[in-house]
């Protein structure tokens, strides 16, 4: 690869849009004196960029960023897979914990949205459970329209999901059925998802 002179490897990041020559001024220009003819202007706006550097790099305090995180990942996160593996005892009766008003009424969209992505993620590795259902129903009660676009994607996954189990289940008095009837009516119908509902019978 041929050698690029500095200057040229600024040009071809930053093209001028004007073929500009140097300006042959009178030796009585003065740049700190406001330009009076055109020629005075460019010669000056010359000169400003050739005293600017070519690369501006930013000073970041690392202390600054740490009190001012938008974002905070729990460490559970790197252990995920191993938790997701761990069996329950057999004399735990509940599992989790159910979707309290005092808890849902206080997360802000893009907590629900959150949610809704991992119980979403969790559905598709997992069969159907009421305990699931009565979170998505409450997370879906909390989305508020209109929707964002991540949630808009996640709540057609939803309803794909539910449709899936609901065909692999044997019997239609099967407990999961209306739940999965209901959660593919809010995502169909509440949210206008419309070619994603059940055809009247």
């Amino acid at each position: 690869m041929a050698w690029v002179p500095a200057e040229s490897a600024v040009e071809e990041l930053m093209p001028r849009l004007l073929p500009v020559e140097p300006c042959d001024l009178t030796e009585g220009f003065d740049p700190s004196v406001p330009p009076r003819t055109p020629q005075e202007y460019l010669r000056r706006v010359q000169i400003e960029a050739a005293q600017c550097p070519d690369v501006v790099v930013a000073q970041i305090d690392p202390k600054k960023l740490k009190r001012k995180q938008s974002v905070n990942i729990s460490s559970v996160n790197k252990h995920r897979n191993h938790w997701k593996s761990q069996q329950l005892d057999s004399n735990v009766t509940m599992i989790g914990f159910p979707p309290l008003l005092s808890i849902v009424s206080r997360m802000n969209q893009a907590t629900v949205t959150s949610v809704l992505e991992y119980l979403s993620n969790w559905f598709g590795e997992r069969d159907f459970t009421p305990e699931l259902g009565r979170w998505f129903y409450a997370l879906l009660a909390c989305l508020e329209k209109p929707l964002l676009p991540e949630a808009h994607s996640l709540i057609r996954q939803l309803a794909r999901r539910c449709s899936e189990v609901r065909l692999l289940v044997g019997s239609k008095d099967d407990e999961r059925v209306p739940a999965l009837n209901l959660l593919i009516c809010l995502v169909s119908r509440y949210f206008d998802q419309r070619d994603l509902a059940d055809e009247p019978s």
